[in-house]
C-alpha cells in the first residue's frame, strides 16, 4: 500500500536525523557498512510500529466497502491517516533530542519520570524546547503537510462494483489474508519458537548499546513498554546505609593469581530438582530414582552440587540473565523492560574483554528464537551458535535433526557444541541453553519407549536430554581442553511440579546448580546448609578462577564465601511479591511489608505460618538486608548502572 511507503520513508528519515543530530555519539566508531546495517535492521522495528498505527488505515481499506465513492468516508480515513503518523514523526524527532541524556530510546517509562510535574512546568520545558528546536519543528510541520498530501487520492471516474459479487469476495479474501500476515509481521516472526519482537531485540544488531538509538524508533519503544510495570525505586533506606548493608561491587581481594581455565556453563531447559534422583533420595521412602541416571553419577563421582538452590525466575528468558550475567528477576522480565537496552556485563564480557577469552553462546533454534541471540551479544559473547549455523556445518545431518518445532534434537546439539569448542581457541568461555525437554514433549523417533515415561510428558524428555548429556561429556572428556575446564550446569527455571515439596512458592524455585572441574578433585561435595541461587554462578565462577578485577554482580561466591551470608531472592508473579531465603526462614514481602514467614528447612510444605515466632532480630537482619538489595537493584536498573564504568 503506497501510504504505508510513505510512513517508512518518514520514519527513515526521522532514523536519519537522529543519527546527524547525536553524530557526536558514534562518530569515529560507525562505519558507513555498519550504518547501513542498522538501517536496514530498523526496518524490522519500523514494521510492527507502523503497523499498530496503521490498523484503522489498513481495516478501513479492506472492509467490503466501496469508500472512494463515499467523500465522507475519505476525508475521515485521510485525516486519521496524517494524525496518527504525524503523531508517531513527532515522538522520533523528539527523541532525537531526548536521547543524548537517557542514553535510550523513551519508553512508557517516561510517563512516571514526568508524574510529578506540574501542567505549567511541563508547557514551560516543552515551550523551551520548541523554541530551541525550532527546525524539527519545522520539519514536524513539513512532513504533516506530505502525510496529507501523498494520500491516496480518490479516482475521478470509478466503475460502480457494488453489486459484484467478485468484488466482495475479493475484499473479503484481501481482508483475511493480510490479518495473519500484519501479526506475523508485528511479532517478527510465524515460527512458534519465535517470541514477539520487543525492544531488546535490537541488541542482536549493534556493536555498543548507544547503537540500539539507530535501530529502534520511539513508537514500537511505547508500543512494547504499555502494559509493563516500569522499575520504581523505593525510599526504604538512605543510600549510604543500603550499601552498608549490601552491595553488588565485588572487588578483587585475593593474591592468587589469575587461572585461566574454560568455563562451560550448560543450562538445561526445565531441569527442576523434581525430576533429579539425586536430590530426592528420601522422597516417596526411597523409592524414587529420577529421570537423570547420568546427572547422578555426575554429582556422586565428582561435582559440587548444594541442597538449597534455587532459580531466580520462572521463565527462560528469565534464567539466561541471572546465570550469565547475575542479574535477578523483579516485575518483568528483563528481555521486556527498558532495562534491556542498559549497558550490562557478564561472564562473556568479563573473561572476554579483560582476560582475552573467546566467548560464544549455543542454542539449536532459529537464532532469533527467544532473544537470546540479542541478549548474549548485549553482554558480550562474541560469537552465536544457532540452528542456521548447524545447518551450515557439513559434519551434522542439517535439518533432519530438526525437532519439527524448537530446535536441533539435545543430542546432535550437544556434539555440535563439543566439536565447535575443540576448534576455539584457549581459553574459552561458552554457554549451551538446551531445548528438547520444551512442550510438546516428544522424543526423537528412534528413541521411542527407550526412556522412562515418568507421571508427565516432560520427564521422558529429561530423561532423553541426560542421555544426550551423557554423549556430550563423553565426548568432551577425549578433547584436550576437557580437564582444564569448569563446567557449570543448571535449569533455566522448573516445570511441571509434582509432589508437595515442590509446589510451594519456594520448591518453584528449585533447580539444581552443580560445579564440576574434572581437573580439580577438591571441586567435589554436596552442601546441604548454603542457601545459593543462580545469580551466585557468575561471582563464583570468576572467583574460582582468582579474577582480579572489579565488577557488578548481585550474587555472591558460593566457594569463598562464608555459608551463613548465602540468600536467594525472586519474585512471586502469582502475589505480586518477593519470597527471600536466608538461614533457617523464607519471609514473603509484598513490597511494603512482610507478610508471611516459613521455616522451610523444617516445614517443607509451607503449612505453618511462623510470622510470629521469628526471632525478632532475625526478622529485621532479613528485612533490611532484602530492602537493601531491592532498592540497590531498581536503582541501578533505572540509572543504568549494572558495569563500572571508566
Amino acid at each position: 500500500m503506497w501510504d504505508l511507503v510513505v510512513a517508512y520513508i518518514a520514519y527513515t528519515l526521522c532514523r536519519g536525523v537522529f543519527l546527524i543530530l547525536n553524530w557526536s555519539l558514534y562518530a569515529g566508531t560507525l562505519t558507513l557498512g555498519h550504518g547501513m546495517k542498522l538501517f536496514g535492521a530498523g526496518l524490522l522495528f519500523d514494521t510492527p510500529a507502523i503497523l499498530y498505527t496503521n490498523a484503522i488505515i489498513m481495516v478501513m481499506f479492506l472492509l467490503p466497502l466501496h469508500w472512494k465513492e463515499r467523500p465522507v468516508y475519505y476525508r475521515v480515513a485521510r485525516w486519521i491517516y496524517t494524525i496518527v503518523n504525524s503523531i508517531a514523526v513527532y515522538m522520533n524527532l523528539m527523541d532525537c533530542v531526548y536521547f543524548p541524556f537517557t542514553g535510550k530510546r523513551t519508553t512508557t517509562s517516561v510517563f512516571a519520570e514526568f508524574s510529578n510535574e506540574s501542567t505549567g512546568e511541563m508547557l514551560k520545558i516543552f515551550g523551551g524546547q520548541f523554541l530551541s528546536h525550532w527546525y524539527l519543528v519545522l520539519l514536524a510541520v513539513l512532513v504533516t503537510w506530505a502525510f496529507w498530501k501523498l494520500f491516496r487520492p480518490i479516482p475521478k471516474s470509478v466503475e460502480r462494483p457494488t453489486h459484484k459479487p467478485q468484488y466482495y469476495t475479493i475484499q473479503v479474501i484481501s481482508l483475511f489474508v493480510t490479518v495473519p500476515l500484519c501479526i506475523a509481521a508485528i511479532r517478527g516472526g510465524v515460527t512458534k519458537s519465535t517470541r514477539p519482537i520487543t525492544i531488546s531485540n535490537a541488541n542482536q544488531y549493534v556493536n555498543r548499546p548507544a547503537e540500539t538509538g539507530i535501530v529502534l524508533n520511539t513508537p514500537f519503544s511505547i508500543f512494547r513498554t504499555l502494559k509493563k510495570t516500569p522499575f520504581v525505586v523505593p525510599n526504604y533506606m538512605s543510600d549510604e546505609e543500603a550499601l552498608a548493608i549490601y552491595t553488588p561491587l565485588h572487588q578483587p581481594n585475593d593474591s592468587a593469581a589469575f587461572t585461566p581455565r574454560n568455563v562451560v556453563v550448560l543450562i538445561l531447559e526445565s531441569f527442576s530438582k523434581q525430576h533429579i534422583g539425586f536430590y530426592n533420595k528420601t522422597l516417596r521412602n526411597g523409592t524414587y530414582h529420577g529421570f537423570t541416571p547420568f546427572l547422578d553419577s555426575l554429582i556422586t563421582d565428582g561435582a559440587m552440587t548444594y541442597r538449597y538452590s534455587y532459580a531466580n525466575g520462572r521463565k527462560s528468558i528469565e534464567g539466561m540473565p541471572s546465570v550469565l550475567s547475575s542479574l535477578p528477576n523483579f516485575v518483568e522480565p528483563l528481555f521486556l523492560t527498558p532495562a534491556s537496552l542498559n549497558v550490562m556485563s557478564g561472564l562473556a564480557r568479563e573473561l572476554g574483554e579483560n582476560k582475552g577469552y573467546t566467548t560464544a553462546f549455543f542454542h539449536g533454534a532459529q537464532n532469533s528464537s527467544m532473544g537470546f541471540h540479542a541478549f548474549a551479544r548485549a553482554t558480550g559473547f562474541q560469537r552465536y551458535y544457532g540452528r542456521e549455523e548447524y545447518n551450515a556445518d557439513p559434519n551434522f545431518h542439517g535439518d533432519d535433526d530438526f525437532d519439527g518445532t524448537w530446535a536441533i534434537w539435545d543430542e546432535e546439539f550437544f556434539q555440535f557444541y563439543a566439536q565447535q569448542m575443540s576448534i576455539m581457541k584457549e581459553p574459552f568461555m561458552t554457554a549451551l541453553f538446551s531445548a528438547s525437554s520444551h512442550d510438546p514433549f516428544v522424543v526423537p523417533e528412534k528413541y521411542k519407549g527407550r526412556f522412562p515415561q515418568g507421571e508427565s510428558p516432560l520427564q521422558e524428555c529429561i530423561a532423553y536430554t541426560d542421555y544426550a548429556l551423557k554423549r556430550f561429556f563423553e565426548e568432551a572428556s577425549k578433547q584436550p581442553w576437557f580437564k582444564n575446564t569448569l563446567f557449570v550446569i543448571t535449569a533455566d527455571h522448573v516445570s511441571q511440579q509434582i509432589d508437595p515439596f515442590y509446589c510451594t512458592t519456594l520448591g518453584n524455585y528449585c533447580v539444581p546448580i552443580i560445579l564440576y572441574a574434572p581437573g580439580d578433585p577438591s571441586l567435589h561435595g554436596y552442601d546441604e546448609q548454603q542457601v545459593v541461587e543462580q545469580i551466585d554462578i557468575m561471582p563464583t565462577v570468576l572467583g574460582y578462577l582468582h579474577y582480579d578485577k572489579p565488577y557488578i554482580a548481585f550474587g555472591r561466591d558460593m566457594i569463598s564465601g562464608q555459608a551463613n551470608d548465602g540468600f536467594a531472592l525472586h519474585w512471586l508473579p502469582e502475589s505480586s511479591s518477593y519470597e527471600y531465603v536466608w538461614g533457617d526462614y523464607a519471609l514473603q514481602f509484598d513490597g511494603k511489608e512482610v507478610t508471611s514467614a516459613y521455616a522451610f528447612r523444617t516445614d517443607s510444605t509451607f503449612s505453618h505460618n511462623v510470622l510470629g515466632t521469628i526471632p525478632p532480630a532475625t526478622r529485621n537482619r532479613m528485612e533490611r538486608h532484602m530492602k537493601s538489595f531491592i532498592q540497590q537493584y531498581m536503582q541501578r536498573m533505572t540509572t543504568d548502572q549494572l558495569v563500572i564504568k571508566n
